[in-house]
């Protein structure tokens, strides 16, 4: 069988497999291994939290629409965001770059301004990494964290019936940042400004996490393969349903005025977006909305029945079809992402 066949995360289910079941009583402080947002295990004072992610030239970015700077803020700014969905804080960074021979020198400075922006904003600290030849540009980040203890660690697998299921901020702009650069799309200057940004300066949703354990929040996961996909995740990892209602996915502005009824199709199955899909019951939904700085949108309900898929419906709870489910690096063919 070929890895486009099995597809990414099947294969990742493969080796969660082969490794577990070798680890055995090896990895008795593990608490989170394969399968989450990071990996997670117990220390003497605190949780460390671990997480690793690569963008890759051509298949992540194009250095035709992303400056060096860019690629340097996302390609930490995607790892940062799985902390996030721990509710963790992150705290250093180790960053590896495969490089032609012939890269400018200034180029690659530019890339490490790129992450130290972003890393100031959340006081995080590069400590390290390697410089390795490689054909085209490739940059591994890996970031470390931690959170206080295993009671303040959020997790995909504690989804529960009858929970509420919510989201921070608005969803597809990064999608439809992808459209607009691939199709060579055209749009208003503050428009294409806006959907760029989105694209290529995600900004991780770090305390908004933080915010989730302090108010009793369980379960989370950040929202970068589609919403669909993403909640897809955590049914599997918690045994659950979910049922999502199309009119209250929260599309960003400027993707309905530009992308019209597409603009839900994005949102639902885009991708990009890093921000926090999270289930929670009303209580606990109420008290994140009263002290959050971004919007926090209700989309839809844990269900028990329909385990490990997500339901798309109306108003009326009749079903509403997509021609895709999100995003899988060996089965889909969608561009730069």
């Amino acid at each position: 069988m070929k890895v486009s066949e099995l597809g990414e995360f099947g294969l990742i289910d493969r080796l969660a497999e082969m490794v577990s079941s070798v680890q055995g009583e090896q990895a008795s402080n593990l608490i989170i291994g394969i399968g989450d947002d990071t990996a997670a295990w117990q220390c003497d004072g605190s949780v460390q939290l671990a997480t690793v992610d690569s963008l890759v030239q051509d298949v992540h970015f194009s250095l035709e629409t992303a400056s060096w700077e860019d690629v340097g803020w996302k390609s930490l700014a995607v790892n940062l965001s799985d902390i996030a969905a721990m509710g963790g804080q992150p705290e250093y960074v180790l960053v590896a770059l495969g490089l032609s021979g012939d890269t400018d020198i200034d180029d690659v400075l530019n890339l490490y301004r790129g992450m130290i922006d972003l890393a100031r904003e959340f006081d995080v600290h590069i400590v390290g990494g390697n410089i390795v030849s490689a054909p085209q540009l490739v940059v591994n980040v890996t970031v470390y964290g931690s959170v206080a203890s295993r009671d303040k660690l959020l997790t995909r697998s504690l989804a529960r019936p009858r929970d509420r299921i919510a989201v921070t901020g608005t969803l597809g702009a990064a999608a439809a940042g992808v459209e607009m650069f691939g199709k060579g799309l055209e749009f208003e200057p503050e428009v294409v400004d806006a959907l760029r940004e989105a694209l290529l300066r995600p900004v991780p949703r770090i305390a908004e996490g933080r915010l989730l354990v302090e108010n009793g929040v369980k379960a989370a996961i950040d929202i970068s393969d589609g919403l669909i996909a993403d909640l897809q995740h955590v049914c599997q990892a918690s045994g659950v349903g979910a049922r999502i209602e199309a009119d209250l996915v929260p599309v960003a502005a400027t993707v309905e005025s530009s992308f019209g009824k597409r603009g839900l199709e994005l949102a639902l199955i885009g991708g990009e977006d890093y921000e926090l899909l999270f289930t929670a019951s009303v209580e606990c939904i109420e008290k994140v909305s009263k002290a959050a700085s971004c919007p926090i949108y209700v989309i839809g309900e844990v269900i028990s029945d329909n385990r490990y898929q997500v339901q798309l419906v109306d108003s009326n709870g009749n079903p509403v079809n997509l021609s895709g489910k999100g995003w899988d690096h060996f089965r889909v063919e969608r561009g730069q992402r």
